[in-house]
């Protein structure tokens, strides 16, 4: 009986940013836990690739190519899956960027692109999945959040401001969106050698730092988000609401 609360059987997610990394890792999880998955991402070429590998493994997989920067994109990518596809029980707000400079010559230009594909978008896509959720009352949204929410490095102050900023609305998202039967949390991921995080696993020097500081001494595997998603999509977090869960090694629990 316990383990059925963590089944995903007949629910459908649609995850943003789903063509690779932690995203298409995600899709792959929950779809193993018996959810059908809807990939996104803006690029059609990767995001059919992804569809084919999650087919390939007897998941139930369709993909829709869409900016998630464009709310109105977002509006008409999820009526469409809401009318020809079924509800969406599920969001995972992944789409991100990340870009590395000196604070003082960071680009303005880039830092509104950063806020509003790691930022904007979560607010588009939520609100618009979250309008046939209410109607339901029910639906888990989770938003991936970051270690950079609870802390800073040199170069990246923009990255950390749009993941504080995912942080605070996911729990404003729970505030609002719980007394219609809604559960918003977030997963806060560490070190994880993914495309995003290239400039750093491909520094010998950075990456020695890593395993130094990181209790667990090792940078995360991708499958280890998985466990935490699943938990905060299935029955088993129904009370669980405006909570980000770190999933880091560690590292932020230590000095």
């Amino acid at each position: 009986m316990s383990l059925e609360l963590f089944s995903l059987t007949g629910k459908r997610a649609l995850i943003t940013g789903s063509s690779r990394g932690i995203g298409l890792a995600l899709a792959r999880g929950l779809g193993e836990a018996g959810a059908s998955i809807v990939l996104n991402a803006r690029n059609d070429a990767p995001l059919a690739a992804a569809e084919e590998h999650l087919r390939d493994q007897g998941i139930v997989a369709t993909r829709h190519a869409c900016d998630v920067t464009d709310p109105d994109a977002v509006d008409l990518m999820v009526d469409l899956i809401e009318t020809h596809e079924g509800p969406i029980d599920i969001l995972v707000n992944n789409a991100g960027m990340q870009h590395r400079a000196p604070l003082e010559d960071f680009p303005r230009a880039t830092f509104n692109e950063l806020m509003r594909l790691n930022v904007n978008a979560a607010f588009y896509a939520g609100q618009a999945v979250a309008r046939h959720m209410i109607g339901r009352r029910a639906g888990k949204i989770i938003n991936i959040c970051s270690l950079m929410t609870f802390l800073a490095r040199k170069s990246i102050t923009p990255y950390t401001a749009s993941k504080g900023a995912m942080a605070a609305m996911t729990r404003g998202m729970a505030t609002d969106w719980a007394p219609s039967g809604l559960n918003v949390n977030g997963i806060a991921p560490g070190y994880f050698k993914t495309e995003l995080n290239e400039a750093l696993w491909s520094d010998p020097k950075f990456s020695a730092w890593l395993e130094e500081r990181t209790p667990m001494r090792r940078w995360g595997e991708l499958d280890e988000l998985i466990g935490a998603a699943i938990y905060l999509a299935s029955d088993a977090s129904r009370f669980v609401n405006g909570q980000v869960i770190t999933v880091d090694g560690g590292i932020s629990a230590s000095v």
